[in-house]
Order: C-alpha cells, then sequence, then structure tokens
C-alpha cells in the first residue's frame, strides 16, 4: 500500500519532471555546455535575500534550521562570449558571489563587469557598488549606467560619491525608452515603472537580441497603476521577470499598502485567461523572505501547474537561439 505522503512526493516530482519538460524557454546546463550569448539569474530574492536578518518566523527558521538554503539578492547576468563582454543588472548586497558566479559561467576571466544597470535606488539594488571602491576592488571606471536622479543620488551622496571621485565608477546616461546597444547582437532598453520613488525614479529593463526579447520588472507598485498594459507587454516578450515580492495581502505584520506591489494571487488571476504559451513567459522574481515561493516547494509546483514559471538561481535564457 502506497503511502499519502509518499504518493504526494512522487506526484510532485512527476509534475516538476512534466513542466520542466515543456519549458522551451529556459535552459539549465553546465558552463561547457552553454551558448555564447544568455542571460543568467544571479538571485532572486528581495533586498534583504533570505533569510532576512531579525526575522524568527518559521519562514526564516527553515534555514537556520538546514531545511532550506539561502537565497541571494535579485539580480541578472548577461553574456556576449562572442565579443568578450559580461554585464550585470543590479549591484546588490551578494555582488561579490554573485560576480564571481557570473565570471565562472562566462568562463572569460575578467576583472570586473563590463556594466552594471541599476533600477532604483532601494538598498538590494545598488549598495553592491561598495564592492568596486579602494577598500576592496580598487576597480577603474566601471560603466554603472542609471536614470538622472539615480545618478544624481550616487553623485551627491557618500560613500557613493567616492566611488565617482576616485573613478571606480563611471556614470552613464540612461534615458527612458532610450536604447543602449551593448554589443552587435545585444541591446538593453530602460522604461519607466511607478514605485516608491523615494530616492531615484524606477525602471524595468527589456533586454533583445536578433532573436529573443527578455523583460525585468522586479519591483513596481501594482500593475494597475502603469500607463502600459502588462499583458501586452508579456505578449511581446519571450521571457519576463516579473516582481512576485508577496505571494497574497496579509503576509506581513504591518499595513501592506506601506509597501506596494502586485501580489502573486493578483498576477495569477489577472493573467489567467492568457494562452498557455503567453502564461509560461511569466516568472516570478524578488521574493520577499515571507513569500512561500520562495521557501516552498509545494507552493512554487501549485503556482507551475497552472502555467507560470518560478525564476531559480542559476537558470539560463539563450539569447542567440
Amino acid at each position: 500500500m502506497i503511502r499519502p505522503k509518499v504518493f504526494k512526493v512522487a506526484l510532485l516530482l512527476l509534475i516538476s519532471m512534466i513542466i520542466s519538460s515543456c519549458t522551451e524557454n529556459s535552459i539549465k546546463q553546465t558552463s561547457t555546455e552553454l551558448p555564447d550569448q544568455f542571460i543568467v539569474v544571479l538571485g532572486v530574492a528581495q533586498d534583504a535575500g533570505y533569510p532576512q536578518a531579525g526575522c524568527e518566523k518559521a519562514c526564516c527558521r527553515r534555514y537556520w534550521s538546514g531545511e532550506h538554503k539561502e537565497e541571494r539578492v535579485v539580480s541578472l547576468g548577461i553574456v556576449d562570449r562572442a565579443v568578450g563582454k559580461v554585464w550585470m543588472i543590479e549591484a546588490t548586497p551578494d555582488f561579490k558571489s554573485q560576480w564571481h558566479d557570473l565570471n565562472e559561467k562566462a568562463r572569460l576571466n575578467k576583472t570586473a563587469p563590463d556594466g552594471i544597470f541599476l533600477t532604483h535606488a532601494h538598498v538590494g539594488h545598488y549598495t553592491g557598488l561598495m564592492e568596486l571602491g579602494r577598500e576592496i576592488m580598487g576597480a577603474a571606471n566601471v560603466p554603472v549606467y542609471g536614470m538622472p536622479v539615480m545618478r544624481s543620488y550616487l553623485t551627491e551622496n557618500g560613500p557613493w560619491s567616492q566611488l565617482v571621485s576616485l573613478g571606480n565608477i563611471g556614470l552613464q546616461k540612461l534615458v527612458a525608452d532610450s536604447t543602449v546597444q551593448l554589443s552587435p547582437e545585444i541591446s538593453i532598453t530602460p522604461f519607466l515603472v511607478p514605485h516608491r520613488d523615494e530616492f531615484s525614479e524606477t525602471v524595468g529593463y527589456r533586454i533583445e537580441s536578433g532573436s529573443k526579447s527578455i523583460i525585468f520588472i522586479p519591483d513596481i507598485d501594482k500593475w494597475s497603476k502603469w500607463d502600459r498594459d502588462i499583458r501586452k507587454v508579456v505578449a511581446s516578450a519571450d521571457v519576463a521577470f516579473l516582481d512576485a515580492s508577496f505571494f497574497r495581502n496579509g503576509e506581513i505584520d504591518r499595513d501592506m499598502s506601506e509597501v506596494p506591489h502586485p501580489f502573486v494571487e493578483e498576477s495569477m488571476v489577472l493573467f489567467e485567461d492568457l494562452p498557455e504559451n503567453e502564461r509560461s513567459k511569466v516568472h516570478f522574481i524578488h521574493f520577499n523572505h515571507t513569500n512561500p515561493l520562495i521557501w516552498d516547494e509545494e507552493v512554487r509546483q501549485s503556482v507551475r501547474a497552472k502555467g507560470f514559471g518560478v525564476a531559480s538561481e542559476g537558470d539560463v535564457f539563450a539569447l542567440d537561439e
């Protein structure tokens, strides 16, 4: 007689295998098998990572008890081996390990990224720039791309201003909806999104190659606040990494209207009537430590069973297919 628990685990594994076999956008391979041009997920957590400092709840106790691994803060790497260059989106508190892993995967033996693109001035998205300073890497003029207020914030506030004055970073201008050509085959375009802009504006990015288009929106207040239709944005892309900070309302012990994000439950309802091939483009990312998508495999599988993707560290998406 098969025990219910054993049957449940076997069923989840079967569902996972079926979904993985049907997901054409993502390829998980060893570094020797990777294409010349690709994007890699370097982190999936919200700004504070997982576990979060000061959290004694069951979600973070899973890490301290050894039930779940640490999860790094959200970041993407972009690689074009044809021109020997690599770029990062976001400079997170986990920058040192993320840069190491990106450099290893690219196999280009770089001393620093060829560029870093920032979305906004919340702590998980830019504070890793400190690693480029004279106390650590002592980098020379690493291009850091930011919107006007973001650049002003870095120029006018220490310790970031020291990175500018010492030439560790070279600030590069971004203009909303204006494309930056990274290489002959790869470009990136920022676009403004509504978010809590205390210190800078906030952007998402579209990364494009000759054959692929990838959207990255780790932070937005609500889809309904945006002047663009997220469903059409998803339709225009091959992959869309979308804000999934919280799974549902009431997830944290505070007024969640103070930290607005689209709940995963809301997003799934918004996208539920899309064709299966459209839903599969959505890959949820940027998980708060309280979001079960970061630590509960059963919840992850339930979301995947509805046709959506759940980003995992190390996921690779080819740009040259």
